[in-house]
């Protein structure tokens, strides 16, 4: 397909009219947060905080039970094209950004309904591609009763597939990264990091002890190496377009601008790009990269260790600005910009980042934390 097929005036008409209308809602890959989803949800990122996995710790909260990390969501999302993806055929899409509001955390046997609709596609520029969109998709998941848990808006950015430009010009944004050599003493560095990580847990953060400028304990993701990956989708789940054999060829099937041939001939998932080097370059990438979702999750972790039990993350954005390919380790840091009360509620925000071994930023963010005040009974 060439760009002018992709971005015709037809197709982006029919994408524009489905904004505000509900998507039809497709399987969920978790329905109920078990007590072995979130277990498997929080292995997949390398999260060990108690709250998530461990009964006897995690009822003497004030949660009383097993609590499931922020974005645990991810995992309750819909198995079909998610309204940040629908429409556009041969275009391929890129995480850019996620926008999160939580009203109360998801506690344990939580019955999640998600519910997603396409709230915006508008054009920007870019040196990716000669032509982008931000098809943007909101998603409100709700408990059983009906109360709303939590809302997020998902910018994906979308672009024709192959890089090749119609004048035949190759995307060169990502031509400076190459996978990194690490020598022992980096590789000890790295994990003596992983060991100075801290979680705040039972030892409540009170909002008067905290300063504007304070610095939030960093945690390290990395060197990322392909079995992280598979760990993550292990708990997160396999997103739209990992399914196996017949499943996959239904889907095919119904969506056959998504079924790519790899080097053999055989129709595959554009989803290979986190994992296949070489496809991953064919779409102008430096070769294969992290999940969105997954390095979102990453930089939401500097809060969840740092609030401790007593605190709830309330918002979170996060931007993602340059790939980690794999081999690419992250430092996910953050520090403390604001604090107020407002509501009866006594906040924190904070501004957050992640950069790779080659100081580039990967990801910039800001979350509003609730914190415990002790004039507050």
């Amino acid at each position: 397909m060439t760009q002018a097929d992709v971005f015709s005036e037809e197709n982006l008409a029919i994408v524009r009219s489905r904004i505000g209308s509900p998507v039809p809602r497709g399987q969920q890959f978790n329905e109920i947060a078990t007590r072995d989803a979130i277990r498997h949800f929080a292995q997949g990122y390398g999260d060990v905080n108690p709250l998530w996995r461990d009964d006897a710790y995690a009822g003497k909260t004030r949660y009383g039970c097993i609590v499931a990390p922020p974005l645990f969501l991810y995992s309750c999302d819909p198995l079909g094209i998610g309204p940040a993806g629908m429409g556009l055929p041969g275009a391929h899409g890129l995480w850019a950004s996620d926008e999160w509001e939580w009203f109360r955390p998801v506690r344990l046997n939580d019955r999640i309904v998600a519910e997603e609709k396409l709230a915006d596609l508008r054009e920007v520029t870019g040196r990716f591609a000669e032509r982008l969109f931000n098809q943007i998709g909101e998603t409100i998941y709700r408990s059983s009763d009906g109360d709303i848990i939590a809302r997020r808006l998902m910018t994906d950015r979308r672009f024709l597939r192959y890089p090749e430009t119609e004048k035949g010009e190759k995307r060169d944004k990502y031509q400076d990264i190459s996978r990194h050599k690490y020598s022992r003493e980096d590789l000890e560095g790295i994990f003596a990091d992983y060991d100075k990580e801290e979680i705040r847990g039972a030892n409540p953060r009170c909002w008067e002890d905290v300063r504007v400028g304070d610095e939030l304990a960093h945690v390290v993701k990395g060197p990322l190496v392909l079995t992280d990956l598979i760990a993550w989708y292990i708990g997160v789940g396999p997103a739209p377009f990992i399914r196996a054999h017949g499943i996959r060829l239904a889907y095919d099937r119904k969506h056959p601008a998504g079924a790519l041939p790899d080097g053999l001939g055989i129709p595959d998932t554009p989803q290979r790009a986190h994992w296949d080097e070489e496809f991953a370059k064919s779409i102008g990438m430096p070769g294969a990269f992290d999940q969105g979702n997954q390095r979102i999750t990453w930089v939401s972790q500097v809060m969840t260790n740092w609030i401790g039990d007593d605190g709830f993350l309330k918002k979170l954005t996060v931007y993602l600005r340059r790939p980690n390919v794999l081999g690419d380790t992250c430092r996910c840091r953050g520090k403390v910009v604001r604090k107020y009360v407002e509501n009866e509620e006594h906040l924190v925000d904070c501004e957050l980042w992640a950069d790779n071994q080659r100081g580039e930023k990967s990801a910039t963010g800001v979350a509003t934390a609730v914190l415990p005040s002790r004039g507050k009974v």
